[in-house]
Order: structure tokens, then C-alpha cells, then sequence
């Protein structure tokens, strides 16, 4: 299986290299390193790892977890296919989508960011959601003035943005591993500028607009 393991870590020479041995000792296979964060002596990095299946998470986390000064902030499954550009990919293919130019991308958000479901809304009901989303989900209340991160009380961690000049909002949501970085927020961002810069997004929201709740 692939995993996404998050951690903080101090920011010095040798650290990174005593989680990658407790790894490679737990059976983890690494495949991708991202440093999400530095700062104030300490940084973050998301590490993409395929284990064995019978690979306990529990364990993984406090082998790490002994390591002299490293947090777990999360260990969750992930989609993503590590080293390559996943992003240009689909943006690549939404170029030519038409009129499935924003379905494509919401059934594409999880993947891009191990995540869960993704989905768009206007007026209080959802347009559009992929397939792995609840039927009953709960929309946040008012739709932020950029792309922010929260999380529900009791419910998954969320980033919720706005789709202007649409009258459209998106959810991107995580149940299994740790809250969104501004990072990942950062970077949904930019994929969401590109994504309503193409002339095939205005016409693929307009007909998602047209179809009844789901």
C-alpha cells in the first residue's frame, strides 16, 4: 500500500536521515520526500512511502515517534502517484474536456492531494461531487474571500474556496490524515487560477448548473 506520512522534525543535518532508517527498518519502501515547511528550527516534510499491506500504522507512527525530536502529525493512504507533475496532467486533459471540464477536476482533487472527496456548491446544494463524497454532507456556512483551510467539529478537515467570478464554491476534504498545510492550500490555489482561466470552464459550469441536485 502507499502511504503519506507527515512529520515535524528539527531542521538539522542527520535528522531526516534517522526517520528514513526507522523507515526503511519498518519495511517502508520510500519513494518521494516534500518539505512542506522551515522555519524556527524545525521542519515539516510529507513522506510518500509503499509498505507491505500488513504494515501496522500504529507501529509505523511509534517507531517514528522515537526518534529524539520528531512529531507525527499524520499517516494516512494516498492515490498520488509519487515523482511525477499529476497536476499538469489533468490540466492537460481539461484543455480538451468541454463541457466535463469541471467534473474532471473534482474527480481528480483527491487524488491530487490524498484526500477524500471533493465537491462544488452554489446556493446551499451541491453541484457536483465525486464518488467517494456523503450524501448528506454539510456545506460550511459563508464561502471565504480566498482558498482557507478548517475543520469541521467532528467532521473531516476541509479546504473551502471560492470559484469567482462563478457563483460556485469548492470542497476539498481529508478524513483520514492530518489538516491541510497552507502549503497544499497554496498550491489548490494556483490549479484553481489555471482552471478558470480555460475557456472550457465557464461552459462546463454552466450545464452542471442547469442539472438538478443530486
Amino acid at each position: 500500500m502507499l502511504l503519506r506520512v507527515r512529520v515535524a522534525l528539527p531542521d538539522r543535518p542527520g535528522s531526516l536521515a534517522q526517520v528514513t532508517k526507522v523507515l526503511g527498518a519498518a519495511g517502508a519502501d520510500i519513494t518521494q520526500v516534500t518539505v512542506l515547511d522551515r522555519g524556527a528550527g524545525r521542519a515539516v516534510d510529507d513522506i510518500t512511502v509503499f509498505c507491505p499491506d500488513s504494515t501496522p500504522r500504529q507501529a509505523l507512527r511509534k517507531s517514528l515517534e522515537s526518534v529524539e525530536g520528531v512529531t507525527v502529525e499524520g499517516v494516512w493512504t494516498t492515490r498520488e502517484a509519487p515523482g511525477t507533475y499529476p497536476e499538469l496532467e489533468i490540466l492537460k486533459y481539461i484543455t480538451t474536456a468541454g463541457d466535463r471540464a469541471l467534473t474532471t477536476l473534482i474527480d481528480s482533487l483527491p487524488v491530487l492531494f490524498s484526500a477524500d472527496w471533493a465537491a462544488t456548491a452554489a446556493e446551499g446544494r451541491v453541484v457536483y461531487a465525486s464518488w467517494r463524497a456523503p450524501h448528506d454532507l454539510v456545506l460550511p456556512g459563508e464561502v471565504p474571500a480566498r482558498p482557507a483551510a478548517l475543520t469541521q467539529d467532528g467532521g473531516p478537515h476541509l479546504i473551502h474556496a471560492p470559484l469567482p467570478p462563478l457563483a460556485l464554491s469548492l470542497l476539498l476534504a481529508r478524513s483520514e490524515g492530518p489538516a491541510f498545510h497552507r502549503i497544499e492550500v497554496h498550491r489548490l490555489t494556483r490549479i484553481l487560477e489555471i482552471f478558470l482561466s480555460l475557456p472550457a470552464t465557464e461552459r462546463s459550469i454552466a450545464r452542471q448548473l442547469r442539472k438538478e441536485p443530486r
